[in-house]
């Protein structure tokens, strides 16, 4: 993609027109789905350009169909193998028990540094991307720390985030930070229906105003509402074990689930108040009657479980046993006062 997407074509062509004195390094931050990554290889696409057309990459010169093609010599992806696999870019390790890499490690940043002392092909930018710039770990981060002090010349690093909160202080402290906001509903919604979504506008609410993150939703073929959340506010305002709940919450991610219930929490929260619900406006009625009989103390309880099991989500030692102490304290702090 060597294109920005409607909604970001007017801050790039913002961010663009100071390219002669650009930065060296570049934070692009933004929540999941808004398209920071897309920004960065549109961006990339742009500074290698041979004919910009209003700043932005003309898609027809040489450099364009390189850079469209894979194989721009000045240009250097740099991401987690898992994130090439998924890419298509790279092949899955014919050792099945060999999981693909989802960091960033020290030997993709060290193999830059030949790169850095080859002239650039046409006398241009060299642009290296790097994303998400979260997965790098911490010796691939202190790597690029010591490159970015003393930046190579004609080179800009483009790091793409969606947590840059994740990331080394010190290395943030190298970078011009770019961040990026979701667009507008109106435009959200005319491009997921240009792209043949169903149901956007509850897609676009579930997916938190991030048309990226609905369209892939969409594409995967997810249900606007997860099997497990139905079964939860079938139990919430029916009653139940949560036994069955357990079971479909440890057939997901915990991650997932994690951000779910967060989502949904809000909706609980706003309809205490009498308000709509924000992620999933298609189930008003249900949420509105479950908030009814709330007590706030133990939502707010729950809301910090939940908070706390979100950094530990990725790393759960215990998927089952999550699962279960899931089930039995969400379902307990909807239960009526």
């Amino acid at each position: 993609m060597i294109d920005f997407l409607p909604w970001q074509q007017g801050p790039a062509r913002r961010w663009l027109a100071t390219r002669e004195r650009f930065a060296h390094a570049w934070l692009i931050h933004g929540r999941p789905g808004c398209g920071q990554m897309e920004f960065a290889l549109a961006g990339a696409a742009s500074l290698l350009c041979e004919s910009p057309r209003d700043g932005l990459a003309c898609g027809a010169c040489q450099a364009c169909r390189w850079v469209a093609a894979g194989n721009h010599p000045d240009l250097r992806r740099i991401r987690p193998d898992a994130q090439a696999v998924r890419e298509g870019a790279m092949d899955v390790a014919e050792d099945a028990k060999k999981q693909p890499s989802r960091e960033i490690r020290i030997e993709q940043i060290r193999s830059l540094l030949p790169w850095f002392n080859t002239a650039t092909h046409r006398g241009g930018w060299r642009v290296a991307l790097l994303y998400p710039a979260e997965s790098l770990n911490t010796i691939a981060a202190n790597a690029l720390l010591k490159i970015l002090e003393e930046p190579p010349e004609h080179t800009v690093f483009l790091l793409s985030a969606q947590a840059p909160d994740r990331l080394l202080p010190t290395l943030v402290s190298r970078c011009r930070r770019l961040p990026l906001t979701v667009p507008p509903a109106p435009e959200s919604l005319a491009w997921l229906d240009a792209q043949g979504v169903k149901d956007a506008a509850d897609r676009l609410a579930a997916a938190g105003g991030a048309p990226l993150l609905a369209l892939e939703q969409a594409r995967e073929g997810r249900p606007v509402m997860p099997d497990w959340l139905e079964l939860f506010l079938d139990q919430a305002g029916g009653g139940g074990d949560g036994a069955a709940l357990a079971d479909a919450l440890q057939a997901a991610e915990p991650a997932d689930w994690v951000d779910g219930f967060q989502r949904l929490w809000l909706d609980l929260s706003l309809g205490t108040h009498g308000l709509p619900p924000r992620y999933h406006p298609g189930q008003a009625t249900r949420i509105a009657a479950i908030a009814k009989r709330l007590d706030p103390a133990a939502l707010a309880r729950a809301a910090d479980w939940l908070r706390e099991q979100r950094r530990l989500a990725r790393h759960a030692l215990n998927p089952k046993l999550l699962a279960d102490h899931a089930a039995r304290t969400l379902l307990q702090s909807v239960r009526p006062r």
